[in-house]
């Protein structure tokens, strides 16, 4: 073999060797995801909303926390937690996403029920992205359907498919789920995710910036949600008051804080709170034998709120009986709705 005939020979056997990585590099990619490519072609920084919607339940708040790296939507086993449209804002080098975590959206059965589709409806009017979220573990059925349908209803914003849950199902079961995501719509993207496990949250963002509009950045740089810190406290009291609770009582739940005062001998913050339930039967569960359960949820809901106010808290809770308030116009209205 002559010098020539070796240089010519390395050159071959390292391109083989390239073609080969780079074939276990797409045989390794997600089925269903689009291939990575140059996000921003234009080099522009680039800002917008995106909203997640989907059945209750189904892990929009959990993945809006594990995007934006901070507890900002409360969480829970309970359908229909969500009650508000929580922003939280993102932030990377290549631009910023503001995740809109909307209440599921249902067929309501009260007036609050009804107020929350509204709200649904007026956030998603609003939105650059819409993300309708099927987890990976459930088939889909008459309420994903149900949610798709109404998607048509915003043209504006473009539409994508987040399967969630996939550390919660097998591979062949995530890859059906995937597939059949596919056929109800031409989505800009569809991406398999789980929120728990990190998996694929890199690959998620640098997506949906790509389908953001070119724009400087339209939150502080420190800025992680525009929820007042009142409003993310009583989110974190109802959390607490969520566990263990069955039947309708989850429904019936709602909380206000009366004041909060900073005492001035030592660094402690006094939280007054009041906790709503509909009858008296509810308020007698909610405190439980002598007082335990109201004391367990204090305890519960004082780790978040001393995290997030970064002092020592004195929590004192209420319990309150607004009857029917999900159906009363006066009521609800009182209570933030």
């Amino acid at each position: 073999m002559t010098h020539d005939d070796q240089q010519n020979d390395q050159p071959d056997a390292q391109q083989e060797q390239e073609q080969e990585q780079e074939q276990e590099q797409e045989q390794s990619r997600p089925e269903h995801v689009q291939p990575e490519r140059e996000i921003l072609p234009d080099n522009g920084y680039r800002a917008g909303f995106v909203s997640f919607v989907g059945r209750p339940n189904v892990g929009k708040s959990t993945l809006t926390n594990a995007l934006v790296g901070q507890k900002v939507a409360i969480t829970s086993s309970k359908p229909q937690t969500t009650r508000k449209a929580i922003r939280g804002i993102l932030h990377d080098e290549s631009g910023q996403l503001i995740i809109v975590d909307t209440p599921g959206i249902h067929r309501p059965r009260t007036l609050l029920g009804q107020r929350l589709n509204d709200l649904v409806q007026s956030t998603l009017s609003d939105v650059d992205v819409i993300a309708l979220c099927v987890p990976a573990n459930e088939k889909i059925g008459p309420g994903d359907k149900f949610i798709n349908e109404q998607l048509d209803q915003y043209p504006r914003a473009k539409k994508v498919a987040i399967v969630t849950k996939i550390d919660a199902a097998p591979r062949p079961t995530t890859a059906e789920q995937l597939a059949a995501v596919q056929e109800l719509r031409d989505w800009d993207l569809i991406i398999p995710v789980s929120a728990t496990s990190s998996i694929q949250l890199d690959i998620l963002v640098r997506e949906l910036i790509a389908l953001m509009p070119t724009s400087e950045a339209l939150y502080p740089e420190d800025a992680v949600t525009d929820e007042s810190i009142e409003d993310r406290i009583a989110e974190y009291i109802r959390e607490a008051s969520l566990e263990g609770v069955h039947d309708e009582l989850p429904h019936s739940i709602a909380v206000t804080i009366d004041d909060m005062i900073d005492r001035e001998d030592k660094d402690i913050l006094d939280i007054y709170a009041n906790i709503f339930v509909e009858r008296d039967s509810q308020k007698a569960i909610i405190i439980g034998k002598g007082g335990s359960r109201l004391r367990d949820v204090g305890q519960q809901a004082r780790i978040p709120i001393e995290k997030l106010v970064g002092k020592q808290v004195f929590l004192s809770l209420r319990v309150k009986v607004a009857k029917d308030w999900q159906r009363d116009p006066k009521l609800l209205g009182r209570l933030g709705f």
